[in-house]
């Protein structure tokens, strides 16, 4: 009877596990989509304030190390800086903009993102994204950076 007990445990663990990995796997995936498409590409690369604004929560906040003084940026401010930032259409080819995650770490509906953002092969930014879990997905809520002589 033992055996058979242990057996069924070892079983149910093993599936638990199994469940477990897969599950992460995808949280983890859905959240480097999420950074790609609206980080990514909707900052870096199209410049696109929709695409943005579809993975960022409303509330989130940019902090900017400044002059040794913390200065917080509203996605509002960021976006409107962005705009009034884009030049018109420009017969030049835009930046090969790359990246890669170095961090992807889930806790329950809490993550942290690092990622790596190079342009045209240059280092650019080591971005540091804190990601919640909301029913509609995960959403990008404030953001640390260092950007790279």
């Amino acid at each position: 009877m033992i055996p058979r007990f242990t057996g069924r445990i070892f079983i149910a663990f093993s599936l638990f596990l199994l469940i477990s990995t897969v599950l992460s796997a995808n949280t983890e995936e859905d959240i480097k989509a999420v950074v790609t498409s609206a980080y990514v590409e909707g900052i870096h690369i199209e410049r696109n304030p929709e695409k943005v604004r579809a993975g960022f929560h409303p509330d989130f906040t940019m902090n900017v190390l400044k002059e040794n003084k913390l200065v917080k940026i509203s996605l509002d401010q960021w976006l409107s800086g962005m705009e009034s930032g884009k030049k018109p259409a420009d017969p030049q080819p835009r930046p090969n903009v790359t990246h890669e995650f170095a961090l992807v770490s889930v806790s329950g509906s809490a993550a942290v993102v690092r990622v790596e953002l190079y342009r045209d092969g240059k280092h650019l930014f080591s971005d540091f994204l804190n990601l919640y879990q909301f029913e509609d997905g995960w959403k990008i809520v404030a953001k640390t950076f260092y950007r790279h002589p």
